[in-house]
């Protein structure tokens, strides 16, 4: 019986021996694709945003890929980097996957350099954008800000003496602060906190003046009254928030204001295209579940079905958008 594994080592034989082309060797797996289990790497742990979207993404995985298991496998540490560099090194057959959210994949080689041990865009390959997950920027409800018109002017008017938290140095949190500050001439001064929750949480205590948070962690302080939404860091209004207008219309400094944290799955580089596309179609399909969609949206997160070429050109504009941030404000590990 002709087995994958006996077709596979056929090919290569052939490949090796000239009788037939490399390039025509690696197109003989994909028509068997899958036949063992896909593993789906997360660089967080359990119960966070991006290990959520693997496990809800894996199910429709599953059903589309004729009932193949899909692995869900949490590799914390290192900012995400030993996930991701795991999938960066793994074998191109689409058997291991890496949900990663923008950090690992398009702000720590801005920040790490030469400390990472894989090449994100060299050793990654884009496979599907699941959706973006803008910050929400957040006040106490005794604060006299309602709006991004009267945050920057409250800004303006107390340069030098308001504070803005976030979940750490050189997260989408922190460089969304930045980037107001470069773009609206403001000067906020950045407290990193270990964590979201406490980063809020203080924002409600008094002890910063303002927070860019993810949605997901702001929400049951919104939701208490203990803190109030102002501006979204995204271009439209978010659909959990109509409400908020972004940040964008602050000032007219303000105008091409965008930063956006965001989830997307990606996966070896040399893996077949017809494998990433097909896995392309699959995640996008399921986007437009709106059962799928509708547990997205409570993690702060907006789908946003891609084709492959879109995102991998998404991919690389962010990329070199946070490394600007980076540079501008010379973020540094332990700043």
């Amino acid at each position: 019986m002709l087995t994958r594994r006996s077709l596979l080592a056929t090919a290569a034989t052939l490949a090796a021996t000239g009788a037939i082309s490399p390039a025509l060797a690696q197109t003989v797996a994909p028509s068997a694709y899958p036949d063992h289990p896909i593993r789906i790497i997360v660089g967080y742990a359990a119960g966070g945003g991006v290990d959520i979207v693997a496990r809800l993404l894996g199910e429709p995985m599953k059903q589309a890929l004729g009932g193949q298991t899909i692995i869900v496998e949490n590799r914390t540490g290192a900012s995400a980097m030993i996930a991701a560099g795991a999938v960066a090194k793994a074998q191109p057959d689409g058997y291991t996957l890496l949900m990663a959210a923008s950090g690992e994949v398009a702000i720590n080689q801005h920040l790490f350099k030469e400390k990472m041990a894989y090449d994100p865009r060299r050793e990654l390959v884009p496979v599907a954008l699941i959706g973006i997950v803008p910050c929400v920027v957040v006040v106490a409800e005794g604060t006299p800000v309602h709006n991004p018109k009267e945050l920057i002017a409250y800004a303006k008017a107390n340069a030098g003496k308001l504070s803005f938290s976030s979940s750490g140095v050189g997260n989408p949190q922190q460089l969304a602060g930045e980037l107001m500050n470069s773009m609206a001439g403001t000067s906020v001064l950045h407290v990193p906190y270990r964590g979201s929750a406490p980063a809020v949480t203080d924002v409600a205590t008094g002890a910063v003046t303002m927070s860019f948070s993810s949605l997901a962690a702001a929400l049951p302080l919104i939701q208490s009254g203990k803190i109030r939404a102002v501006a979204v860091t995204s271009k439209e209004r978010m659909p959990q928030l109509p409400d908020v207008p972004p940040l964008s219309e602050g000032a007219p400094g303000l105008a091409q204001y965008e930063l956006l944290n965001w989830f997307g799955l990606f996966a070896t580089a040399g893996t077949p295209p017809e494998v990433v596309k097909r896995l392309n179609d699959i995640v996008n399909n399921a986007l437009t579940n709106p059962a799928i969609a509708d547990k997205l949206m409570p993690q702060g997160i907006v789908p946003k079905p891609m084709s492959v070429k879109e995102f991998d050109r998404f991919v690389e504009t962010e990329t070199e958008k946070f490394g600007a941030i980076v540079k501008a404000a010379d973020i540094k590990l332990g700043n």
